[in-house]
């Protein structure tokens, strides 16, 4: 729900600028000689979403060692859960009372 209620006004601003700017550009490749006509609406949106592409790109790539990490310790965490119940099922046994848990 969040998500509609923010893409929504965004979705509308794209498109309203869309339709406000159908003028025709060329777009010149240099060095080649490749020339593309396309409206000023569809060229600006383009390199937006490039621009978006590429930054999302850039802050995703950095956080995979971070992500990794935090995997790591969450297994880490589980075992050491799994040992410390293990261990308080075999005093409890042992001495016949239940240990409180946390």
């Amino acid at each position: 729900m969040l998500r509609t209620l923010i893409a929504l006004p965004v979705l509308i601003v794209l498109i309203l600028f869309a339709l406000s700017n159908p003028q025709p550009v060329t777009l010149t490749f240099w060095p080649t000689d490749f020339k593309l006509v396309t409206p000023v609406s569809a060229a600006v949106l383009v390199a937006a979403a490039g621009a978006f592409l590429l930054g999302s790109f850039f802050v995703w790539f950095p956080a995979l060692g971070a992500r990794r990490r935090a995997r790591s310790f969450e297994r880490k965490s589980r075992r050491l859960e799994d040992q410390v119940s293990s261990l308080q099922k075999k005093i409890s046994s042992r001495s016949g009372t239940a240990v409180a848990s946390r």
